[in-house]
């Protein structure tokens, strides 16, 4: 994304620390602007403009704004959850969004487990009694941890830190996590398990899952009715995992003891909610990342990743594009060019409307696959979504909206090529082949178009010529190039056999024109002619 002399406005839009932000202050290439404190208008206004915007949860990063901001080339969330990110509005438009996931993982984790202790040591209600006067102790009474069953809804890393201290108390641990290895289980020590039974058996439920549609209100009031009438309900994950009406109700009617929340719905939550007045519930402000640690952490991972990003097209922290970090990249780099390149040639030689691509690779590294095909997607799509930013991030969702269907595999060995690419266009006019290859591994060559065995370079103004094998019409298309003024850089002859049909693949310096090729279809013994910028 970088360019000589670039230098990236980055618009700090939420309270993050400055200490932390030391990968982005602390290079000339970038200019930091502090936003949090501004008017909305002004705040908006500045974030339009910027390269990349960094948000924490407070501010809401909108269709509207993603669209206002033309240089918009990054979105960094300053923690793990990005629902205050119109992620399909990024995606549509080419924009990475980062997450800081590992930065706050110790104090969310350490703020579950105090709200655990607090349900359990009734340490609130405790607290309340003696600044009342009242110095109560019957009622007083809680429970112990020890022996007692853990449930987790998600064993990931704020997850995983849990079960860890809740076995440090003696607990059990049961999880229900459909993405959980069994190694990672072993490891934890938790038992894996479907999610109605955790919910039935735990004593303490903790929920450790992002906001989605699929665990939207997922704990709700069949959940909670299935819950033990001594349990207890934590949630520190995402707001709107809990139905927060079931849960009042529940607290009211006393399906279960008790409750803590830190996150909600709606934030600040709302007078009227009903949570404010349930009994047995613990409410904390969006607390999870709120120690001097975590502030620090994550501020430098999304400064690293930001920077990253713009300087390298390190994408390893995006979750919205393929993983991919600045090493890996630059190695992969000079086969992501060919693979683009070859997109590009495909688009240019597609007969009728592109119903699907098919990228099949023989090579070294089994992280290509992704990254490569975006790569031919990107080629392929540049022109015919016109004006739109078509990258890593948005190739893939552009194609399916097209209807295009996309397929990757691993090719067959290629006894000449140690890095060998096919991509093949499904188009009204047949399948179309292009064949590539990187010699040294570093030298990109087409080797094929449809049948015929190539050796072009892929840059600049290609002219692809398809005629009958007869003598002169390689003199033929010389002459046309010479009469209009274009100078020829390389002319790559290839044949089936003597006589029959032959393609040529014919480098030339300066723009084509339309001219050009009408001028080249009106030679003898041609039937097709196309053109492609290759970059």
């Amino acid at each position: 994304m970088s360019g000589p002399g670039r230098r990236y406005v980055v618009g700090v839009a939420d309270k993050v620390s400055p200490s932390g932000l030391g990968a982005l202050t602390g290079d000339g290439r970038f200019e930091v602007r502090w936003l949090a404190e501004r008017p909305p208008a002004e705040k908006e206004e500045a974030m339009a403009g910027a390269d990349a915007i960094i948000v924490r949860s407070a501010t809401r990063i909108t269709r509207e704004l993603i669209e206002a901001a033309s240089s918009l080339k990054v979105i960094g969330r300053a923690g793990a959850g990005v629902d205050n990110i119109d992620l399909d509005a990024a995606t549509e438009h080419g924009i990475p969004v980062l997450n800081a996931p590992a930065g706050n993982t110790v104090s969310a984790a350490e703020l579950t487990f105090a709200l655990i202790l607090a349900l359990a040591r009734r340490v609130v209600a405790a607290d309340r009694s003696v600044r009342e006067a009242t110095w109560k102790t019957p009622g007083l009474a809680g429970v112990e941890l020890n022996g007692k069953t853990l449930g987790l809804v998600g064993a990931g890393r704020i997850g995983g830190e849990v079960a860890r201290r809740a076995r440090a108390f003696g607990m059990k641990v049961l999880v229900y996590d459909p993405y959980l290895p069994a190694t990672r289980a072993a490891e934890l020590d938790a038992e894996p398990s479907g999610l109605d039974h955790v919910i039935e058996q735990a004593d303490f439920l903790s929920l450790h899952v992002p906001l989605t549609p699929s665990t939207t209100s997922m704990i709700g009031a069949k959940q909670l009715r299935r819950m033990k009438p001594s349990a207890f309900l934590v949630n520190a994950a995402r707001g709107g995992v809990v139905d927060e009406d079931a849960l009042a109700r529940a607290l009211r009617e006393r399906w279960l003891a008790g409750a803590a929340l830190d996150v909600f719905r709606q934030e600040p939550l709302p007078a009227s909610s009903p949570l404010l007045g349930s009994p047995n519930l613990i409410l904390s402000p969006h607390l999870g990342a709120s120690t001097a640690e975590a502030q620090e952490l994550v501020a430098s991972e999304i400064a690293s990743a930001v920077r990253g990003a713009l300087l390298d097209g390190d994408l390893s922290r995006a979750v919205n594009a393929p993983g991919i970090d600045g090493a890996t990249l630059r190695k992969l780099r000079p086969l992501l060019e060919l693979g683009t390149r070859m997109g590009r040639l495909a688009c240019a030689l597609a007969s009728g409307g592109i119903s699907g691509v098919q990228v099949r690779y023989s090579g070294a590294s089994d992280e290509a696959f992704g990254p490569l095909t975006a790569a031919v997607l990107c080629g392929l799509l540049e022109d015919i979504v016109g004006g739109m930013r078509v990258n890593a991030v948005n190739a893939g969702r552009l194609a399916v909206a097209r209807g295009l269907r996309v397929g990757a595999a691993r090719a067959t060995r290629h006894p000449d090529y140690s890095e060998y690419l096919v991509t093949e266009v499904g188009t009204e006019g047949g399948r179309l082949r292009v064949a590539g290859a990187l010699l040294e591994g570093t030298h990109p060559r087409i080797v094929g178009i449809g049948d015929f065995s190539m050796d072009l370079e892929p840059r600049g103004s290609i002219v692809i010529v398809r005629n009958q094998d007869k003598p002169g019409v390689i003199a033929g298309v010389g002459t046309v190039l010479a009469s209009m003024g274009f100078n020829i850089a390389g002319y790559h002859q290839a044949r089936l056999e003597p006589g029959g049909d032959a393609m040529a693949a014919v480098s030339v310096d300066g723009e084509i024109t339309q001219e050009l090729l009408e001028r080249l279809r009106e030679l003898d013994q041609i039937s097709f002619v196309k053109s492609a910028r290759l970059g």
